[in-house]
């Protein structure tokens, strides 16, 4: 699958959609997004500008994207690529599967960005699921290096393989996620620590900003120079297995949602979209801190530039 001078096509051009079309677009692509928004359309080029210059590619790049009000109009013999990045409601993105599994060339992978569906329920009614697979970016799509390549039931191994390859022509740092499993990987992770970290703060055991502490400046501290099984290989899985074998049964495992924060959420505290969740918010203070934010994650991903690890 080349990776320069090829055709992707995006559907959709919101917060995911945009990002991703940067990606692309920083690689050299001629980039094709299909948006029903005029707004979302209208805003694309100065995204994909801002977002190419923080990644230090050329703007000219920029004039490599394209957005399209409808899927049909897409000039779709020379799409090598789809990368689904509609809402995540599955009966649209069923359909939205069925309109190009008509509309593109039977030789080129079909892909989603879902992060909450399993890939074979959005293909299962194809006839061509050998090429669907998962692509599944993390948001800001175009600074957190991850991309999962997730596989479903049907997904032809050489379709997930050169999807990898991809991604690592376009400077990600993919992972191969064999089996189609509910969260994939990254969210499985990410939310067996929130269930803890949650009921952690119901119990009153610690406060949210000490969650955060523990995390920041404690063992999230080092991941960004190794992920945890390198940092056990280091400390030693006798370790490992002493301290797990006596804390295990004392982690939280229910399958409920802590209680206090469900009724945060029922009361329409939902944190930054609202003004208020643990923390309450202002314009300015939202400003702020997402511009703080993306200033570390620029400068992490300058180090893993620099320092992308031994294996």
């Amino acid at each position: 699958m080349p990776a320069r001078q090829s055709h992707a096509a995006i559907i959709g051009g919101g917060i995911m959609g945009g990002d991703i079309a940067i990606i692309f677009a920083a690689g050299g692509w001629q980039v094709h997004v299909m948006s029903p928004s005029p707004k979302t359309r209208d805003a694309l080029r100065g995204r994909v500008t801002a977002g190419l210059r923080k990644l230090g590619a050329a703007d000219s790049n920029a004039a490599n994207v394209k957005t399209y009000a409808a899927l049909d109009v897409l000039p779709w013999k020379d799409i090598d690529l789809v990368v689904e990045a509609a809402v995540e409601d599955l009966p649209l993105k069923q359909k939205l599967f069925a309109q190009v599994e008509a509309l593109a060339r039977p030789d080129i992978p079909l892909t989603s960005n879902t992060s909450n569906f399993p890939i074979g329920e959005i293909g299962k009614a194809l006839n061509t699921r050998s090429r669907v697979a998962g692509l599944h970016f993390f948001m800001p799509a175009h600074l957190v290096p991850l991309v999962e390549i997730v596989s479903g039931a049907h997904t032809d191994p050489t379709v997930a393989e050169g999807l990898v390859a991809l991604m690592k022509g376009l400077n990600k740092a993919p992972i191969w996620v064999k089996k189609d499993v509910p969260g994939f990987v990254g969210n499985r992770l990410q939310h067996a620590m929130m269930r803890e970290a949650l009921y952690l703060i119901a119990d009153g055991i610690v406060s949210p900003e000490g969650i955060d502490d523990a995390v920041r400046y404690g063992f999230g501290f080092r991941f960004i120079a190794c992920g945890p099984i390198l940092q056990k290989e280091m400390s030693g899985w006798d370790t490992n297995c002493f301290v797990g074998t006596a804390l295990y049964p004392h982690l939280y495992s229910t399958s409920a949602y802590p209680a206090p924060v469900q009724a945060m959420v029922d009361r329409g505290h939902l944190g930054m979209k609202t003004k208020r969740g643990f923390w309450e918010w202002t314009d300015e203070s939202i400003a702020k801190e997402k511009a703080r934010i993306e200033r570390c994650l620029q400068a992490g991903l300058d180090i893993l530039k620099n320092d992308p690890g031994s294996r």
